[in-house]
């Protein structure tokens, strides 16, 4: 199917042939003409076959057919708007970036909505009347408990990476915000990877989806070319040298099952003369969203170093190699890596350095594919021979915290004795207030004598008797005599 078949209105058709994008790909065709209708969808597919432009397409031919009174949305107002939930800042940016290549002639506007920035920018767009809304669950919550948002103008809901929120623990996020929105609404739920409880969830609320499963046959994406090395723990950085010499990508990404070895491998890479940058969730928003320009506007930077906050939903097309320092833990995150590459009809390849312990991951992965990952080897010539090893740089690093604090404070003694007075200096005059409290020294309070004591008297005016005790009263009646 191509896209000029959909009788897309006029000036969105533009934004797509202006995209490059002329035959549908199978997800698109499967799903572009029931969106247009107003069904609601469960779409899987393999990632990086143009699962964004499924549900894009359709919701903002619909919007603007109806802000044009001409067909889509019907009664469309000002205030309505459609909402699209991602599990992650940064695929909200990669879909806020592919609704801006795509709107065209439209005059349609979104905002992305998500932590680690202000308040107001996004409240302001919000009031001004917004199209489209794409965001985390977490801060649209946020805002719709301090009044910003109004989710009964909700004409749309998708959830993308729809399983990867689960996984996150966003279940909840969804179902809070789902009980909130018309049930009118049409609503969306596209991923890679197969989740039941996601249908559930969209029978529970009233909707009945089209189910479109493409993701059955394939589970890798076919123009991508995997493959493991078995190497020691030990061999890995040399490894990794290696392939980036051999193969010379032009964008590479690597990841690593933790976060805090991003920074160790960014720092390894770039000693050894290889430009890279790092992304975890250890950085703040603003760091984030620098380091993913740098990746992909700078050359220069052609190496990242990432944790799987990467593997989802980023559309770098010219990333050619994908290496998997540690084997993911998690097969369906396996799947999204090696999918970071291989992506608009382009090939790639996907690499994992298997070591001991990454056999168990190994294996999971291997059983949810259904087959056996192909082994591989180096010859002796075409490993680096020299080089700054992994090991030297952690030493260094290690070295330096330990080293760094002593240092710290005693120079921050040597800085306290400077700032002393010298002994020959006379000291300060006193002001009169502390004059004033040294005169009133505390005195002990003296002892009073018998004749400043107070005496109770009783009623007659007589010094009034001590009151006897219970037992003291027993032994008076007796005759026993009370001292």
């Amino acid at each position: 199917m191509y896209f000029k078949d959909l009788n897309l209105s006029d000036e969105l058709f533009q934004g797509v042939v202006s995209n490059g994008f002329e035959e549908c790909t199978p997800i698109q065709a499967a799903t572009i003409a029931d969106g247009l209708a107003g069904k609601d969808i469960s779409g899987l597919a393999q990632t990086g076959t143009g699962k964004t432009a499924a549900f894009l397409i359709p919701l903002m031919d619909r919007v603007f057919l109806g802000k044009q009174k001409k067909g889509g949305f019907s009664n469309w107002l000002k205030s309505h708007f459609c909402l699209v939930l991602v599990p992650t800042r940064e695929l909200a940016d990669q879909v806020y970036q592919d609704f801006c290549s795509l709107s065209g002639a439209t005059n349609l506007s979104a905002v992305q909505i998500y932590g680690g920035t202000t308040y107001d920018r996004q409240i302001k767009m919000i009031k001004s009347g917004v199209e489209f809304i794409i965001s985390t669950p977490g801060r649209l919550i946020d805002l719709y408990k301090s009044h910003s948002l109004d989710l009964r103008q909700c004409r749309s809901v998708v959830f993308d990476e729809a399983d990867k929120m689960f996984d996150m623990g966003f279940k909840d996020d969804m179902q809070f915000l789902l009980h909130r929105i018309p049930r009118n609404r049409q609503l969306m739920f596209f991923s890679a990877t197969l989740n039941f409880s996601v249908t559930n969830m969209a029978y529970k609320f009233g909707a009945s989806p089209v189910e479109i499963d493409l993701s059955k046959k394939h589970v890798r994406t076919e123009n991508v070319e995997d493959f493991i090395y078995h190497v020691g723990e030990d061999q890995k950085p040399r490894y990794l040298l290696s392939l980036l010499k051999i193969i010379k990508p032009k964008q590479t990404i690597v990841f690593s099952n933790f976060k805090h070895k991003i920074e160790l491998l960014e720092t390894f890479l770039n000693k050894n003369k290889i430009p890279s940058v790092g992304i975890s969730s250890l950085l703040t928003q603003p760091q984030r969203k620098r380091v993913m320009e740098q990746f992909r506007n700078d050359s220069h930077f052609n190496v990242l170093v990432a944790t799987d906050v990467a593997a989802r939903g980023l559309d770098v097309e010219d990333v050619d190699l994908v290496v998997n320092y540690e084997i993911s833990d998690d097969p369906e995150n396996y799947v999204h890596r090696i999918g970071r590459t291989g992506r608009a009809k382009k090939t790639g390849v996907a690499c994992s350095l298997v070591c001991d312990l990454d056999i168990p991951n190994l294996l999971r992965v291997e059983e949810y594919l259904s087959s056996k990952l192909e082994v591989k080897w180096l010859e002796d010539k075409d490993l680096i021979e020299t080089f700054i090893g992994l090991k030297d740089i952690k030493n260094n690093t290690d070295r330096k915290k330990i080293v760094s604090a002593p240092n710290r404070s005693r120079k921050k003694k040597l800085n306290t004795r400077s700032k002393q007075a010298p002994k020959s200096r006379k000291p300060a005059p006193k002001s009169k207030e502390n004059k004033i409290k040294k005169t009133h020294k505390k005195t002990k309070p003296a002892k009073s004598s018998n004749k400043n004591k107070i005496v109770r008297r009783g009623k007659s005016g007589k010094p009034a008797r001590k009151k006897k005790s219970f037992i003291q009263t027993i032994k008076g009646k007796l005759g026993i005599k009370v001292s």
